[in-house]
This record gives structure tokens, C-alpha cells and sequence, in this order.
């Protein structure tokens, strides 16, 4: 079975994830059959960038999406726009090209972090007093 999930990417404590397509017997960051995106969680707000058409594809083949990016995909509405194709309503290129204008019309997106990575080696470990 193909599933459609997120590779973990990044230094310690500063994840991104790249959405991939693979088989469901591959680990987590092993082989993969195509990278469809990429979704940052430390930006604010989040970045989650794909390529609609291809995922629009694979779920269209049967692919199906893990528990996370099933939200992602709820959230910026390309599990509806998935809908819409089962129903018949629209093409792939047009639901693709829908999902683009909606992106445009979002305005530009800055790729900054503007969340603070923790400092290494601080915590609430205190040693012990003699």
C-alpha cells in the first residue's frame, strides 16, 4: 500500500518535514517514491507547501494519507477539493490550479523561523548540593 507521510528533516530540535510519497513497509526517513511538499511547523503561521496536482494524483491511485498529513491536508483544504474530484465536478489541473489562486490570494509567506530553538544545555536539571 502507498501512503502519503511526512520525513522528518532538520538539526535536533528544529524539525521540517518533507510530505513524501512511499510504500508503507518503509521507515520513516528511509526510501520514498516522490516528494509531493513540505510543511514547517516553527514558522507562525505554519508553512505547508505542496504540489495539489501530484497529491491530487496519488490519492486519486489509491494512496492514503497518514493521521498527520490527513490534518494538514483537512486544514488547507485539499482533502475537499479531493472530494469535489470524486464527485466528478472538476478535473485534476482545475482543482490544482483552484488551489493555487487560493495561495496567491493568501499573499506572500515569509520563511523565517520565528520560533525560538531551545538552547542547548538548559533545563531544569539542578545538581545536587553537598
Amino acid at each position: 500500500m502507498v501512503r502519503i507521510r511526512l520525513r522528518r528533516q532538520g538539526l535536533k530540535r528544529q524539525p521540517i518535514y518533507r510530505v513524501v510519497i512511499t510504500d508503507r513497509e518503509a521507515p520513516r526517513n528511509g526510501s520514498f517514491i516522490e516528494i509531493v511538499g513540505q510543511y514547517n511547523p516553527r514558522t507562525e503561521p505554519m508553512q505547508f507547501d505542496i504540489d495539489e496536482n501530484r497529491v491530487l494524483y496519488w490519492l486519486s491511485v489509491g494512496a492514503q494519507p497518514s493521521e498527520s498529513v490527513a490534518k494538514l491536508l483537512n486544514k488547507f483544504g485539499t482533502a475537499a477539493r479531493f472530494e469535489r474530484l470524486k464527485k466528478g465536478e472538476a478535473t485534476i489541473e482545475a482543482l490544482a490550479e483552484e488551489a493555487n489562486q487560493a495561495k496567491l490570494a493568501a499573499g506572500p509567506q515569509s520563511l523565517k523561523t520565528r520560533r525560538e530553538a531551545p538552547a542547548s544545555g538548559t533545563g531544569t536539571f539542578k545538581p545536587k548540593e553537598k
